[in-house]
């Protein structure tokens, strides 16, 4: 089954730290759309993509932003696709106001949220999501899990 997922950063700077996402995306076969766009610079531009999402064909939403990192909880408020946040170091406390602004949702608009810079595991966390209905996901999560094992 094809599936696409939609990588939203803040700000072209974010593209570094967002990248372990698509890469790990990819090497699941998992189409990786990565787009820039700003909660705050750009409210409609992602309230009209997010609110498309699912007619699009997406997934699954993964967001990357640093500081007041509100893009998780916008993209969030317009779709009922899973969205995962990505909180982004840099800043003046390196990471802890993006986590804080990521974990902190209201009531009824959740975004799952991993660690500080922890795209990868945003990606993986998306495979894990698709795999509930594809057995050709899990075989490859459990071979990769396999592969982390120390020898």
């Amino acid at each position: 089954m094809a599936y696409k997922v939609a990588i939203l950063m803040g700000s072209p700077n974010d593209g570094d730290k967002m990248a372990p996402a698509a890469a790990t995306l990819e090497r699941y076969g998992i189409e990786a759309d990565v787009r820039v766009m700003s909660a705050h610079r750009s409210p409609a531009v992602v309230a009209g993509f997010v609110s498309g999402a699912r007619e699009a064909g997406y997934s699954v939403i993964i967001c990357g932003a640093g500081m007041a990192a509100h893009l998780a909880g916008a993209a969030s408020a317009h779709t009922t696709l899973p969205v995962i946040g990505v909180p982004l170091s840099g800043g003046a406390i390196n990471g802890w106001d993006s986590l804080l602004a990521t974990v902190q949702m209201p009531k009824g608009i959740p975004v799952a949220t991993v660690a500080v810079d922890g795209a990868m595991n945003a990606a993986l966390l998306a495979v894990q999501i698709l795999a509930i209905a594809d057995p050709d996901l899990v075989e490859a999560l459990e071979a990769h899990r396999e592969e982390m094992v120390p020898r």
